[in-house]
């Protein structure tokens, strides 16, 4: 049973997810592998209303995504894109990142190898990874800029699109625990957590919301 306080608190740590971002044409959209296909729903969408002519794709599998997306997260996520009217033409698929730092760097290798010019990147992930998104490509890819973009919608429509509060929880816990001690190893840049973000965290750690935690030294990604 998941308590009124803790409830309260992921959605507060849902908020500060949330980067803002006015979305604007942009070089390029990467849209970034995981076990929701949003993603790629999003990245096509954006598409489609001129935000970008070339979507990257990246991702190969984790532990949540290998029996829903044996291929492959990039995969999937492209083959979900062509169904929506993406023409082929305009993907590209990067298959081997399995973690965020990967997603980025091997997505600007990957347009390298494309000699595709960049200059600003439409950033797509699932909505509560908005900031740790965006904290990891400014550290890696410094030199574009970076506009976030997610599925819109509430925090509430999330979970029961997920139908797993517990696993939506314990995402939400993970991410900002990486947003709070990466910047320390060079995975990403630092960005100001507000005190009443901290402790909502703190809360939904004590209550048991651990499942996506690393140790406190952690040194990948």
């Amino acid at each position: 049973m998941i308590s009124t306080q803790s409830w309260s608190d992921a959605r507060r740590l849902w908020n500060f997810q949330q980067m803002q971002h006015a979305l604007r044409p942009c070089s390029v959209a990467v849209g970034l592998g995981s076990h929701d296909l949003g993603v790629a729903d999003t990245a096509a969408a954006l598409y489609h209303r001129g935000m970008a002519p070339i979507i990257v794709f990246t991702g190969a599998t984790s532990r949540t995504t290998q029996d829903s997306m044996p291929r492959g997260e990039a995969v999937h996520y492209s083959e979900r894109a062509l169904e929506l009217g993406v023409p082929k033409s305009s993907i590209l698929v990067e298959p081997r990142a399995r973690n965020t730092g990967q997603n980025i760097v091997y997505s600007k290798e990957l347009l390298e190898a494309a000699s595709l010019s960049v200059s600003s990147v439409l950033l797509v992930s699932k909505p509560y990874e908005e900031r740790r998104a965006y904290a990891t490509a400014r550290k890696l890819w410094p030199e574009v800029e970076i506009v976030s973009a997610s599925t819109p919608m509430s925090f509430d429509d999330y979970v029961a699109s997920i139908a797993d509060p517990y696993r939506v929880i314990d995402m939400l816990v993970g991410s900002l625990q990486r947003l709070l001690i990466y910047p320390q190893h060079g995975f990403m840049i630092s960005m100001p957590v507000p005190e009443d973000v901290v402790a909502a965290y703190e809360r939904l750690r004590n209550a048991g919301f651990v499942s996506r935690l690393l140790p406190a030294d952690a040194s990948s990604q």
